[in-house]
């Protein structure tokens, strides 16, 4: 039972995310044939690549074979690739049942369509296809390897768009995303699930080069009102009768309250599970009281700066170089300390607490089972984490011509002035007035400069010197 549960949480340390409950009304267009020619409701899955307030066009064609789309389409010898430029993107038709949601869209993906409608085989009102269905635990992984949109049919419309396609008659279809989008007003509210485990390979280093990029948008948004930024992340509890296991005991902190897997799925070396939640609580707590003076956007250097001065491979990651960090940045060292509180107590943290809670979805039905995972406007963002795709997702949350200027030149340079703020974090000499800190269209960076032609060398942190020799 113990290795069952180890295994479960090296799963969840390495991909989580957030799995919601939410009605995603979207509307489906027919333009052809006449006789079915209107405007018909139908509920978007949450997975897949999103269309935020965008809308696509095809043609509707229903399998002859593998209807279901439960079996990889190659086995028939099906394709629905374009076979030549210009040609209209496939809407695959499959009917529900025998296999997993996920499952067809997957399949319908891999034949070339463009989008997948699913039929319900039953009269009742639409869902949002949301998650896996029950007992689909193994497919959670492979969720971000859809890319295509999705969405469930009435049983009537999909028995009408069937027998339409069987007659051979040119299906033409709009599937508009509109009335999906988050409803329009003047702040985009946005979390971030995330964990402070750099050794997760290429999905850590993804995640920290994505803080980065998109660290700049992040903070000009915040500051100027446009959105409510709120991290979070996730841990786990020790069952009682394994609380002390040298496995719990590594990978836990307030006596099996709060656990995370280990780093690097080593017990004998390395770091412990319990470190990584102890930087997680640090970070918590960086933003907390960062927005208790009003400058929640610090939370985005504090990471950034963080991944690279107190890394798990420089043999950095130790609560000494939060201590730097969070100095660093003018933030109040003993607020934050309160807000951490003792690790080896055996109580509730609050904090930790209340970060559980909001994980299983107490008050609406949430449950974070992937990360990272970015929820906005109370709804999963399933694409991709890069800076202009996620700044998109934001954007479609502002009325037309209404929205913040980076939605409109996502490229135009981020001129956050943070080096006017402790200096960004990064090393200086005040009194030959040379600085480490840059202001870049991804927001600030801490690099060594050029000063008259001299060059200096250092992390740009903790020391810098010019070069003479060079």
């Amino acid at each position: 039972m113990l290795r069952l549960l180890i295994i479960w949480a090296a799963i969840l340390g390495c991909c989580h995310g957030q799995s919601e409950v939410s009605r995603r009304n979207s509307l489906l267009r027919v333009m052809s044939p006449p006789e079915l020619e209107g405007t018909y409701g139908c509920a978007s899955a949450d997975f897949g690549f999103p269309q935020h307030a965008g809308s696509m066009t095809g043609v509707v064609v229903y399998p002859r074979r593998n209807k279901m789309a439960c079996m990889n389409f190659d086995d028939f010898g099906i394709s629905f690739r374009l076979r030549r430029a210009g040609g209209p993107p496939v809407f695959l038709l499959v009917d529900r049942g025998d296999c997993f949601f996920t499952t067809k869209v997957r399949n319908g993906q891999k034949a070339g369509a463009a989008a997948v409608l699913i039929v319900n085989d039953r009269n009742e009102p639409l869902f949002a296809i949301d998650e896996p269905e029950s007992g689909e635990t193994t497919l959670n992984l492979h969720l971000q390897d859809i890319t295509i949109p999705s969405a469930l049919i009435t049983k009537s419309l999909g028995e009408s768009l069937r027998k339409a396609s069987n007659n051979g008659d040119l299906v033409d279809v709009n599937l508009d995303w509109e009335e999906s989008r988050p409803y329009p007003h003047e702040r985009a509210e946005y979390e971030f699930w995330t964990n402070g485990n750099d050794e997760c390979g290429p999905k850590c280093d993804e995640q920290v080069d994505f803080l980065k990029r998109f660290k700049g948008v992040a903070q000009i948004l915040e500051k100027k009102g446009y959105t409510q930024f709120t991290p979070h992340y996730t841990t786990w509890y020790c069952p009682e009768s394994f609380m002390f296991s040298k496995q719990c005991r590594s990978q836990c902190i307030n006596y099996g309250r709060y656990c995370a897997p280990n780093p690097e799925q080593d017990f004998g070396k390395g770091y412990d599970g319990s470190d990584v939640v102890v930087q997680n609580l640090y970070q918590i707590c960086v933003f907390k009281v960062a927005k208790e003076t009003g400058k929640p956007w610090l939370w985005w250097d504090y990471v950034t700066h963080f991944a690279i001065r107190c890394s798990m491979k420089e043999k950095n990651y130790n609560e000494k170089c939060a201590h730097r960090v969070i100095k660093s940045l003018g933030l109040n060292q003993k607020a934050v300390d309160m807000c951490v509180g003792d690790p080896n107590a055996d109580e509730e943290n609050p904090v930790l607490k209340a970060e559980q809670d909001a994980q299983i979805g107490k008050d609406s039905g949430n449950h974070v089972t992937i990360l990272p995972t970015l929820v906005i406007n109370n709804r999963q963002y399933r694409g991709k984490l890069e800076k202009a795709a996620v700044l998109k997702a934001l954007c479609a949350s502002f009325r037309e011509n209404n929205e913040p200027s980076v939605c409109l030149n996502e490229e135009e340079d981020i001129q956050t002035n943070q080096c006017l703020n402790n200096n960004g974090g990064c090393w200086q000499d005040m009194a030959a007035n040379v600085t480490a800190c840059k202001d870049t269209s991804v927001g600030t960076v801490c690099e060594y400069p050029v000063l008259q032609g001299v060059k200096y060398i250092g992390d740009g942190y903790n020391h810098c010197e010019a070069n003479i020799g060079n």
